[in-house]
């Protein structure tokens, strides 16, 4: 391959990007991303930026030597708007095609909205920007927050807005947050996080609709059981959609993703996908972790022109709520029983391990670092290696 186009300056597009380089690629690199920012860890807008304990300089994912060491065109500020897998281009929304022999996918998701008009002091919360927006938004005084979604998304803003003093209300259409993560059990231990810090949850209501008291400003939240809280911000975190709209047409296979086999590999021949946007043999995953795992296998894959290895590490995230740090590792499926091996929930601090016919499936912890690792590694150990 002579030129490979990464279309997506994310954590995944970098990371992909790293990963032709180290594995021998030298020819033209090109990087093309939506937003005008280099890539950033995204983790720390809902949390440490928020607050304001850290700068858009300190979430950098690369310095100004690895950038230069990547020896790669940057077009940012640019969207791709279609890809033309027969003539091996990319169409940009400047005009320009950009020729390729590979192209990685990694251009990511896109927050779900609220229907209705558009109103300030509405926020979702993926960017930089977005983060930005929101965070002045709130420098502006005391605030009534209503977080619409109680997701880990939703919950670190939640804690956030907390610590920084506002009045927060969460709205959460399901019984309970995080169920089809944590199970009904872990759910309500980690909800009542919340409560233990001031803040309102409401479950089992949806959103009816947004009010803004006769200005273009949200000035209420309505909700399906008929109840109005008032509200001066509103974030909304109700999920995401992969960004694949630019694909539409192009003969890639699309479904809630990119869809991709086990490597990160496309039907289509020379494109691989990675990260929020990819579908990886069967399931997306919204995860860090995910993310810069299958960065090194896709490039693998890539370079040798077919699946020449596999991703199969095991699932991990984690969230920091609140002062607690949740870290969750394994593949949960309903029906395992959690039990808890090491500290108590009453002090928010505990290891839980989920477990299927004698067999631990999954590990939970609060605020419970090296004993979470252990067992991770423990649970990594009994799974398929990352690369075969």
């Amino acid at each position: 391959m002579k030129a490979i186009a990464v279309i997506g300056a994310s954590l995944a597009g970098l990371y992909a990007a790293r990963a032709l380089r180290s594995q021998g690629f030298d020819g033209r690199l090109t990087i093309v991303g939506d937003e005008h920012h280099r890539p950033y860890d995204r983790p720390p807008l809902s949390k440490n930026f928020l607050t304001g304990a850290a700068s858009p300089d300190q979430l950098a994912l690369a310095d100004a030597e690895e950038v230069a060491e990547l020896d790669a065109e940057w077009l940012l500020g640019t969207r791709a708007t279609g890809l033309d897998t027969g003539g091996r281009t990319v169409a940009l929304e400047s005009g320009r095609r950009l020729a390729a022999d590979g192209v990685v996918v990694a251009t990511g998701a896109t927050p779900r909205r609220l229907p209705g008009p558009a109103r300030s002091g509405v926020h979702t919360l993926r960017t930089l920007d977005d983060a930005q927006a929101l965070r002045d938004d709130l420098g502006r005084g005391p605030a009534r927050v209503v977080v619409i979604g109680g997701g880990f998304i939703g919950a670190e803003v939640a804690s956030s807005c907390a610590t920084l003093g506002h009045d927060v209300t969460v709205v959460e259409a399901a019984p309970l947050p995080l169920v089809p993560q944590l199970g009904d059990e872990m759910a309500l231990i980690c909800s009542a996080l919340h409560a233990d810090h001031g803040v309102t949850l409401l479950t089992g209501t949806g959103v009816a609709g947004l009010h803004g008291g006769g200005t273009d400003r949200v000035a209420g939240v309505e909700l399906r059981d008929g109840r109005m809280l008032l509200a001066d911000v509103v974030v909304v975190g109700i999920g995401v959609r992969p960004n694949t709209g630019w694909l539409e047409g192009s003969g890639l296979s699309l479904d809630d993703g990119v869809q991709c086999d086990e490597g990160c590999v496309t039907a289509v021949p020379h494109i691989v996908a990675v990260g929020d946007v990819a579908r990886v043999g069967g399931s997306r995953a919204e995860h860090w972790t995910s993310a810069t795992e299958q960065a090194a296998i896709a490039a693998r894959n890539l370079l040798a022109g077919s699946t020449v290895a596999t991703h199969g590490g095991l699932p991990y995230f984690w969230s920091d709520q609140y002062g607690v740090r949740i870290q969750f590792a394994g593949r949960r499926l309903p029906g395992d029983i959690p039990r808890i091996v090491e500290g108590s929930p009453d002090d928010r601090s505990f290891l839980a391990c989920y477990e299927r016919d004698g067999a631990t499936t999954a590990v939970l912890a609060l605020n419970r670092p090296r004993p979470f690792m252990r067992r991770r590694r423990e649970l990594a150990r009994a799974t398929q290696p990352a690369i075969t």
